[in-house]
Order: C-alpha cells, then structure tokens, then sequence
C-alpha cells in the first residue's frame, strides 16, 4: 500500500507522517486524489471543506460560538481516527501537540484540532512538493526566550556562588554577551 500511495502522489509519501496509515491514504486517494488537492487554493480552503475550520459566529467583535460545522465524509472520519492514533502515541511532534491540547481543551477537541493540522500538513506535503519534516527542535526556544534563561542561570550562578566553568556553562555565557 505504501508503494501505491508513494505513486499515486509523485513522490511523496504520506505514511511518513507519524499516525497515518493505509487506511488513511486509500480515503484520501478515493476522496479528492492528487489533482482533487490543487482545487483548493490555501489550506484553509481544504479544512473547511473537511468542515475540521471552527465556524467562527462573531458579532460585534464577540464571538458568540466556534464550534466545528455539522458534517463529514470519509477523510474526515480517516483523519479523526489517524489524529486518535497520535493520541495514543508515546512520543512525536503531533503527539506533543496532542497532549498540550488534551488538557487545555479535552480529548475530543485535539482530536479534532490534530485532524486539522493533519490535514494542513498534508495540504502542504502535497501542493508545495515538500516531503514530512517534523521539527527537531523546540519552537518555544525563541532568541528572546533564551536570553532571559541565560540572565535567569547568570543570577542563579551568582547568588550560590559557582563557577560557570564548575557548570560547564562557560561557553554558552560568553557566546551570549
């Protein structure tokens, strides 16, 4: 199957993507297909096809409901199981994704968030060409971020009186200077 689907969409594959598997791959051949895809000009216009795009209700800059549309068709369904595989995953980027929506929000709407950024990823893979790279490091490490951690360890250094050097900090507080 992974052959077939490696084909069908010159080149890439979509199986690399943690959670996806043949089952998903068929509903989405028999769904849209590889020109079905480039119907769509943005990937927003894809989810709410899928109706997985909250229906945002806003009157008077409040927002009076965001819940997702009524609706569903097979690659729906097959990203929302994909999305509960991530859930049950260990490890991996979506699954990190997963859990941090898990408890803000509750399992049924990461699992519904997940099948999103399925369905954005895969919108992505395959109109731009790109093959899977899930990131290896963390977003959050911004250079704004890792300054105040590295004037958070100065301090810390300072006040119980250790060597940068005891730590093996000495590089990284000299490169930042």
């Amino acid at each position: 199957m992974n052959q077939i689907g490696f084909q069908f969409f010159e080149g890439i594959d979509l199986m690399a993507i943690e959670g996806v598997n043949d089952a998903t791959v068929m509903a989405f051949i028999s769904e849209i297909g590889l020109e079905g895809i480039k119907k769509f000009k943005t990937s927003k216009e894809f989810t709410a096809w899928l109706r997985l795009a909250p229906n945002n209700k806003i009157s008077g800059g409040k927002v009076l409901s965001h819940h997702l549309p009524k609706g569903s068709n097979r690659l729906k369904v097959a990203l929302r199981q994909s999305a509960n595989v991530i859930g049950n995953l260990k490890e991996g980027h979506l699954n990190n994704f997963f859990r941090r929506i898990n408890y803000k929000k509750g399992r049924a709407t990461a699992v519904s968030a997940t099948a999103r950024k399925l369905a954005v990823i895969i919108w992505n893979m395959l109109t731009k060409q790109q093959v899977y790279k899930p990131p290896t490091e963390y977003l959050f490490l911004d250079q704004k971020r890792k300054l105040r951690l590295v004037s958070r360890i100065r301090k810390n250094i300072a006040k119980f009186d250790i060597k940068p050097q005891d730590v093996g900090f000495d590089k990284l507080l000299n490169t930042s200077t």
